[in-house]
């Protein structure tokens, strides 16, 4: 990945919903809500506490992490769609 994310910050990709209901109706792209999960693809080195001390980042690549529905900053990298968004934005890790 080209990009380092800076102090506490996270980047995310977003995991595709399902596009069809359990009954079989198919929803248009446009109509779907963006996901809510994603998979962490880089994490920042942390954050400095009051004392100075380096704090690290609680989450690591290739966690799916549960997030807001407008948290982060959406960027485009090689056509791919990236949130980069504070690890105080995250709501949870998704264990397997």
């Amino acid at each position: 990945m080209n990009l380092r994310p800076l102090h506490d910050r996270v980047i995310v990709k977003r995991l595709e919903n399902e596009t069809k209901t359990a009954s079989g109706i198919v929803i248009p792209d446009n109509a779907a809500e963006k996901p809510d999960q994603g998979e962490v693809l880089a994490v920042g080195p942390g954050k400095k506490n009051d004392k100075g001390e380096l704090s690290p980042v609680s989450v690591k690549v290739g966690d799916r992490v549960l997030f807001g529905k407008y948290s982060g900053q959406t960027v485009k990298l090689n056509g791919d769609e990236l949130l980069v968004m504070k690890e105080e934005d995250l709501f949870a890790v998704v264990e397997k």
